[in-house]
């Protein structure tokens, strides 16, 4: 992976926020994750995705790799490398591949929590965040005036 540059300089690559085995650090995630890791996959997939796919479909084509192969990490694991990059996070794709492999609950929970720890609020949605972010105020066309008049 090549070195992001900021004014000339490399930036330094980032840690996890969390621990990949810290799942109880956000119980309620932990629980869905462990229930339906769909749901889990799916919030992250939108932000990470930045929106381009829904929760819904991510969530649902999600399901349908573990359905059909048995192995939702299949399909999970590219979306951690995916982050990763976006967020300057070391690891590598391999990494990425066995720690879906090995354990998919915790990877799904340590993507979530560090998506949250960001600032994200991931049952929102991305567009929800976007919102948020710009505190609710509508970006429209601006009011156009009448036409000419005589």
């Amino acid at each position: 992976m090549q070195p992001q540059y900021n004014d000339g300089k490399p930036q330094a690559e980032a840690e996890w926020s969390t621990g990949f085995c810290d799942c109880f650090s956000d119980c309620s995630n932990c629980c869905i994750t462990c229930w339906c890791p769909c749901i889990t996959f799916g919030e992250v997939a939108e932000i990470v995705d930045r929106g381009s796919t829904s929760c819904g479909a991510s969530g649902a084509l999600y399901a349908l790799v573990a359905c059909i192969t048995g192995c939702g990490c299949i399909y999970s694991c590219f979306y951690r490398t995916k982050m990763r990059k976006q967020y300057n996070i070391s690891g590598s794709q391999c990494g990425d591949c066995l720690s879906h492999f090995f354990c998919e609950l915790c990877a799904l929970t340590q993507e979530y929590r560090e998506l949250k720890s960001r600032g994200f609020d991931l049952p929102l949605g991305w567009q929800g965040n976007v919102e948020r972010q710009n505190q609710g105020i509508a970006m429209g066309a601006p009011a156009v005036q009448g036409g000419m008049t005589r």
